[in-house]
């Protein structure tokens, strides 16, 4: 049996269209062409789709059972079509990204070139703001978000879950030692957040449970500012892997109390205003981001 879809195309239009003649004229062909093609599938199926007189003609049993899936199928191969149509096109206009600047920096310009050569119709406008509240004022398309999302207007996308290391500079390790258990660092000089508090809660296991609470002995509001303290020898923090994983692959930094981390991850969400669709130009970003991640 070799049925394609012109086969089933002509049956279904012999019968949407009522007569052999209209079918035609509907595909642009002959009456006798049509009516050739609908023997030929007859003998193909080895059964008779239709009953015809000269003034009618009715579905046999097996014509209906047959055109119930001539026409699941047809849809099928339109359906796939467009989905292929619509990749093809591409997606352009203003995409507006607001997030934290060592996320931007770190997790999202090294991938610009390949974005925008991708999507080169797409313009990009990047920001960096720690709040969500003001999407709208901002007129902002995505933002990306880390840790517990608490509000319940914006619909949220999961992107990935990052790890957490305590790290310092080979230089700062020398001159201080390195600590070999968490009660150690109270020694040393730590670096914090300022207005962060839970940025300031360290991930690894001691003597008091999970989650050990420090007290810095120097602050930044900035995750980048506190890599770069740390890069200069100032101190111990915990920072997230995808703005250091550079730094440690080089040697500029060194995890330590790797046997006390709790496993603890990030969470890391692109989040917009629930009444937002989600247009080509925003899915082909998170997809692209989140293949990075």
């Amino acid at each position: 049996m070799d049925i394609n879809s012109d086969d089933l195309k002509t049956f279904v239009a012999v019968i949407d269209s009522g007569t052999l003649g209209a079918a035609a004229q509907h595909l642009g062909q002959t009456t006798s062409a049509v009516s050739r093609a609908l023997s030929r599938l007859e003998e193909k199926l080895a059964t008779s789709l239709l009953t015809r007189t000269t003034r009618r003609m009715e579905l046999t049993d097996e014509g209906r059972l047959f055109l119930k899936k001539a026409r699941a199928i047809l849809a099928a191969m339109d359906e796939a079509e467009e989905a292929i149509r619509v990749r093809r096109q591409q997606p352009s206009g203003r995409l507006r990204i607001d997030a934290a600047a060592p996320f931007i920096l770190h997790a999202i310009v090294p991938h610009v070139a390949e974005f925008r050569a991708l999507y080169p119709q797409i313009t990009l406008e990047l920001t960096s703001n720690d709040q969500v509240a003001d999407l709208l004022e901002h007129r902002t398309d995505i933002a990306i978000r880390i840790g517990n999302l608490q509000d319940s207007t914006l619909h949220a996308r999961a992107l990935t879950a990052n790890p957490l290391h305590l790290l310092a500079s080979p230089d700062y390790l020398q001159r201080h030692g390195t600590p070999t258990t968490p009660e150690q660092l109270a020694e040393h000089q730590l670096l914090g957040f300022l207005q962060f508090e839970s940025g300031n809660t360290w991930p690894i296991r001691h003597a008091g449970g999970e989650g050990l609470a420090v007290t810095p002995a120097l602050f930044a509001s900035s995750g980048e500012t506190l890599r770069a303290l740390a890069l200069h020898g100032q101190g111990i923090a915990s920072l997230a892997d995808y703005m250091t994983r550079d730094d440690i692959a080089a040697g500029r930094l060194v995890r330590i109390l790797e046997n006390y981390y709790t496993g603890y991850r990030q969470q890391i969400h692109a989040v917009y205003y629930r009444n937002t669709q989600l247009s080509r130009r925003i899915s082909c970003f998170l997809e692209f981001l989140q293949q990075k991640l």
